[in-house]
C-alpha cells in the first residue's frame, strides 16, 4: 500500500471484536481501502484479536486486551467502531467522546435509561458525532416506505402495525443459550432486539411518543416445560433430541451447515463440523433450551400512542418459522404492506383502487438486508468530510435521533413489568 493512500484512509479502532464489529462493520472497512483501515482492536479474548488481526493484517503491538490502552497509546485515530456487550457501551463511549473520535456505537444505546441519558448529555456538550447502529433505517425497504408515505401517497398516517417475526431458531441461539439471553447481562429483549422496530416506528410515525402499554412474558423456555427425557445438554443421550424443533444438534449441525460465518462463529472460531460438535459438547449453545439460565421474554406486545395522533403495535415473538419484520401502515387514502425479507411492498390506492407492487433488489452480501453496508457508507463518508474540514451531513440515526426509541423501550419495559400505561 501506498503512503500516499495510507494518509488517505480514515483511520478506525474496533473495540469489541465480536460478530459485528469485526465481521459486519470490519469487514465492510477491509473491501474499502480507498476510504479506511482498521488500525486497532480492543477484546478480552485473545482467541478473537487473533482472528480480527488475520483479517486486517494487524502486527501484536495493535492488539489489546483492555480498550482503555488502546486509546492511550493509538494516538493517530480518526473514528472508533464501539462493539462491546451492551452493557460495556458507556465508558468507552465517553473516552471516545472526550477524544473527538467519530463514533459508531452498536444499539443499543446502554441497557439503562440514567447511562443513556449520560451519554446524550456528553454528545450535547461536546458536539460529538455519535452515530447509533439503527441499521433498518438505511435498507432500501425502509427506505422506500419511509418515501411512499412522505409523499403523501396514502394521505395522513392513522395507524402502523409491525410485527418482528425473531425466529424460533434465532431465538434460541441467541436469546435462549446466547449472549442476549439475560437480563443483568445484556439488556430487556424490548431493547436488545427491538429498540430497532421501536426506531422504524417512530421515524415513520412522525412525532414522539406520548403514552404506551406492554404485556409480555417468558412462556416457554422454562424448566418447567422441558419434555420428560430430556436432559440438560442436547447430545447428552436425549429422548427428545430428534424430534425437537430447537435441538443443538439439528440447527447448527444440519439446518445450517457449518461455515465460517455466524450463527457458527459465535459458538467458536474452528467451525468445521468437529469443531461445532466440540462446542456443543462444551459450550453454552449445546445446552437444552429448556434447561438454561434465560429469562428474557419470549413474547412481547407495544401498543402507542404519538403526539401527532397516530398510534402503532409492535408485536415481537420467538415463534415463527421466518426471521423477518412485516409491517402495514394504514391512511386515510391507502395502505402500504410489506416484507423485508422478501424485499416487498404493497401500495393500495383508496382512489383508484390501483394496486402497486414494489420488489427491491435483494442484497446477497450485506447484512440486515444491505442496512449493514449503508450504515457503514454514511458513517465513513461523515469521516471523510470530518477529516477534510467541510460540512459534516448529519448521521440518519444520530445519538439524539436514537433517543426516542431507547425511552421508549425502557417506558415498554416498565410497563410490562408493571401492568401500567407509561406516559413518556
Amino acid at each position: 500500500m501506498s503512503k500516499s493512500l495510507k494518509s488517505q484512509q480514515i483511520r478506525v479502532a474496533v473495540i469489541g471484536a465480536g460478530s459485528r464489529g469485526i465481521e459486519a462493520y470490519g469487514d465492510y472497512i477491509r473491501r474499502r481501502p480507498d476510504q479506511a483501515r482498521v488500525v486497532a482492536i480492543a477484546d478480552p479474548r485473545a482467541d478473537r484479536l487473533q482472528d480480527a488481526a488475520a483479517r486486517h493484517g494487524l502486527g501484536a503491538e495493535h492488539l489489546y486486551a483492555d480498550w482503555r490502552e488502546l486509546l492511550e497509546r493509538e494516538t493517530e485515530l480518526d473514528a472508533v467502531l464501539i462493539t462491546t456487550p451492551d452493557a460495556l457501551h458507556l465508558e468507552p463511549a465517553l473516552a471516545a467522546i472526550r477524544r473527538g473520535l467519530g463514533i459508531l456505537l452498536e444499539k443499543p444505546i446502554s441497557p439503562t435509561e440514567e447511562e443513556t441519558r449520560i451519554l446524550a448529555e456528553a454528545a450535547r456538550e461536546t458536539g460529538a458525532d455519535v452515530t447509533v447502529a439503527h441499521v433498518l433505517r438505511y435498507t432500501a425497504f425502509f427506505s422506500r416506505i419511509k418515501e411512499i408515505l412522505d409523499r403523501g401517497v396514502i394521505g395522513r398516517l392513522v395507524t402502523l402495525r409491525q410485527t418482528e417475526h425473531i425466529g424460533y431458531w434465532h431465538f434460541a441461539h441467541s436469546f435462549v443459550r446466547g449472549n442476549w439471553r439475560r437480563e443483568d447481562e445484556s439488556s430487556p429483549l424490548i431493547l436488545a432486539k427491538s429498540c430497532h422496530d421501536l426506531d422504524i416506528i417512530r421515524w415513520l410515525a412522525g412525532a414522539p411518543c406520548t403514552e404506551l402499554s406492554s404485556y409480555g412474558s417468558l412462556s416457554l423456555f422454562r424448566r418447567e416445560n422441558a419434555p420428560d427425557g430430556s436432559t440438560d445438554r442436547c447430545d447428552e443421550g436425549c429422548k427428545v433430541e430428534r424430534s425437537c424443533p430447537y435441538s443443538a444438534q439439528r440447527l447448527y449441525l444440519e439446518k445450517f451447515k457449518p461455515a465460517d460465518r455466524w450463527p457458527h462463529k459465535v459458538l467458536t472460531l474452528d467451525t468445521s463440523p468437529d469443531g461445532i460438535r466440540a462446542a456443543l459438547r462444551e459450550g453454552p449453545y449445546g445446552r437444552c433450551v429448556y434447561r438454561c439460565d434465560n429469562d428474557v421474554v419470549d413474547n412481547q406486545v407495544v401498543a402507542m400512542r404519538f403526539a401527532n395522533g397516530v398510534s402503532g403495535t409492535l408485536n415481537v415473538s420467538a415463534f415463527t418459522a421466518e426471521n423477518t419484520r412485516t409491517l402495514h401502515l394504514m391512511g386515510t387514502h391507502g395502505e402500504i404492506s410489506g416484507h423485508l425479507e422478501n424485499n416487498e411492498i404493497t401500495v393500495i390506492d383508496f382512489r383508484t383502487d390501483d394496486v402497486t407492487t414494489i420488489r427491491l433488489t435483494t442484497v446477497e452480501d450485506s447484512g440486515h438486508s444491505g442496512g449493514d453496508d449503508r450504515l457503514m457508507a454514511e458513517f465513513l463518508g461523515r469521516q471523510i468530510q470530518r477529516r477534510g474540514r467541510s460540512q459534516v451531513n448529519v448521521s440518519l440515526t444520530s445519538l439524539e435521533e436514537s433517543l426516542d426509541s431507547h425511552f421508549m423501550a425502557f417506558a415498554a419495559e416498565r410497563s410490562r413489568r408493571t401492568g401500567t400505561v407509561v406516559r413518556l
